[in-house]
């Protein structure tokens, strides 16, 4: 048996623990743990990389999305169309604003938002739409900006999958008025522990988040608006401006087992990977494929040694926590037949050739054991 973990953040912390030390001994040397110059050099660093005017650090990729909504001008009262197939946090970032999200269901193909639904899931009380790069795969900018322009909306990105990820030649983070990023470990451009940060061209909107991250603070003891404590600590924005350094090998490295994947699966009949639009750059911050029997499949894989994910097992609308919006089963029925089959197989940089072929292998041998039984 083969243990093939679904990622791999130690080898990571090995490969970096000479850089990441002498951030450490940096900071702490000085002191330097709140707004210090680590946090002002990644932040241009990654508003560089992202090809946008500006970037500011803050504390989850949670409030990221929070922050970026509120600088686009979302607020109680409003509506913020969301794909139903995401995290939570998508959704519960506009209800942090006071705004309600609006549902739509996602495509077969690549599990992003369907553009094609947007025009009726627009209401008078529509503000924004929070399109999500889901895995790592832009969403269709193009249609969904389209609409928006039509009705006055804004365009916020949730591109807390997508760090690196290029659509149509134009960066995650520059296509729409804001840009949220998350930087929890597991994703593509993981702190040691949460962050995040928020993206955008715009003046007014970086010097809002700059505003609402830190109690409404520009000048010191001075609070212009009532805002929260939502700080990217300064040894974060050190240990995340020396892992960007890596970024786009790590990109290259994923998207090369991705393609290994592609390949290997051709031969695993009963397993289907979502699709990737060729005017993308994927960063595969998750590769997923659709099968039947997933949970006896993942089960199966389990006990062999792969370790799998599922993102999502239950589509936003069937949460709890929104049951008061009175959605139900089969409202959107693409998100909910491929929340019964998708499955996060193991991805991560170093990831080997020979681990992707066990993978391939005990996946082929799952499906034909439910088959069988």
């Amino acid at each position: 048996m083969i243990h093939v973990p679904f990622v791999d953040l130690r080898a990571q912390s090995r490969e970096l623990h000479d850089e990441l030390h002498e951030v450490f001994e940096s900071v702490t040397s000085r002191a330097a743990y709140t707004m210090g110059p680590e946090l002002g050099e990644f932040e241009a660093a990654f508003a560089s990389f992202c090809g946008a005017g500006f970037c500011a650090g803050v504390s989850s990729g949670t409030d990221a999305v929070r922050l970026a909504l509120q600088a686009a001008g979302v607020g109680p009262g409003d509506e913020v169309i969301v794909p139903v197939n995401t995290f939570m946090a998508s959704a519960e970032a506009v209800s942090h604003c006071g705004a309600t999200p609006a549902f739509v269901d996602c495509l077969a193909g690549t599990a992003n938002l369907d553009p094609s639904l947007l025009e009726g899931a627009i209401t008078p009380r529509t503000k924004a739409i929070l399109p999500v790069h889901l895995y790592g795969q832009p969403a269709d900018i193009d249609a969904i900006g389209g609409v928006a322009a039509r009705h006055g909306l804004a365009v916020v990105e949730d591109a807390c999958q997508a760090h690196g990820a290029v659509y149509k030649g134009r960066p995650c983070g520059s296509l729409g008025v804001t840009a949220a990023f998350s930087f929890y470990p597991g994703k593509n451009l993981g702190a040691l522990g949460d962050g995040g940060a928020v993206v955008t061209s715009d003046v007014a909107g970086d010097r809002m988040v700059r505003l609402l991250r830190n109690h409404g603070e520009e000048t010191k003891s001075v609070h212009e608006a009532i805002g929260y404590c939502n700080r990217l600590h300064n040894l974060q924005a050190g240990f995340l401006l020396t892992k960007l350094t890596h970024l786009k090998e790590w990109n290259n490295a994923r998207r090369a087992a991705a393609l290994r994947y592609d390949e290997l699966l051709t031969a695993v009949s009963g397993a289907t990977p979502l699709e990737c639009r060729g005017d993308v750059q994927h960063v595969y911050h998750l590769y997923v494929v659709q099968v039947e029997g997933r949970d006896a499949v993942r089960g199966q894989l389990g006990a062999e040694g792969v370790q799998t994910g599922i993102h999502y097992p239950v589509p936003l609308h069937l949460q709890p926590a929104y049951k008061h919006l009175g959605y139900g089963p089969g409202d959107f029925p693409v998100a909910e037949a491929m929340a019964a089959r998708i499955l996060s197989l193991p991805m991560f940089p170093g990831i080997t050739p020979q681990q992707q072929e066990y993978v391939a292998e005990q996946l082929a041998a799952a499906i034909a054991g439910g088959a069988a039984a």
